[in-house]
């Protein structure tokens, strides 16, 4: 999913303009106090907003006829199987050669539709990402100087990963409640759960050996 990274990538890391005010005092300017330095999961702080739980139950539902579909293609590809592997002492070879070129038709119609599906969620995911993710540092950012944090890491980065971070330092829920006071949702349900991914395509069927 890079759409979906891509977005992340965008908040990865907040460097608060602290250091600036270190180096406008000029002279002999007294010891700076300790690095304050706190740890944020972007990714677990976007999908846990108010706004982001109503973005995943919006998805899964403008998502999920399509979902259906496949799965629809799915069941048709097995019955087709069924019937092949049922009928193998049975069936003419004339009736072997449709059913397995109708399997494979189907097949090909179920990946095709299977990957449009991914591009689809992949990028309606990376757009949610990158509009809550925007104003989602605008709210850390604010947050930091506030609390006087210098540096503010993210875990869920798979980019700079974080070995070890205490809980004591993990910013993630004040992010959360203070973006859910900055951008309060108005109506829809929220949810918890992202879109689905389709289910992978079954091989096409063969017609058993003889």
């Amino acid at each position: 999913m890079k759409d979906y990274y891509r977005a992340i990538a965008l908040v990865t890391v907040l460097l608060v303009a602290v250091m600036a005010a270190w180096t406008q005092g000029g002279g002999s300017a007294p010891a700076a106090p300790p690095t304050k330095t706190g740890v944020l999961n972007v990714r677990q702080a976007i999908v846990s907003t108010s706004e982001g739980k109503q973005a995943s139950a919006e998805l899964q539902s403008q998502f999920s006829p399509r979902q259906n579909e496949l799965e629809n293609l799915n069941k048709q590809i097995e019955d087709v199987r069924s019937r092949l592997s049922a009928g193998a002492r049975t069936l003419s070879d004339e009736e072997k050669t449709r059913l397995t070129r109708d399997g494979e038709k189907l097949a090909r119609q179920l990946q095709r539709k299977q990957q449009e599906l991914e591009e689809e969620v992949n990028t309606a995911q990376g757009e949610v990402f990158d509009r809550i993710g925007r104003k989602l540092l605008d709210v850390l950012d604010r947050y930091s100087r506030e609390n006087g944090y210098s540096l503010v890491l993210d875990t869920s980065a798979q980019s700079t990963p974080v070995l070890y971070a205490s809980s004591q330092v993990d910013v993630t829920q004040d992010i959360i409640r203070l973006y859910d006071q900055a951008y309060p949702v108005k109506g829809g349900p929220p949810a918890s759960a992202t879109p689905r991914q389709p289910a992978a395509p079954k091989p096409a069927p063969k017609p058993p050996s003889k």
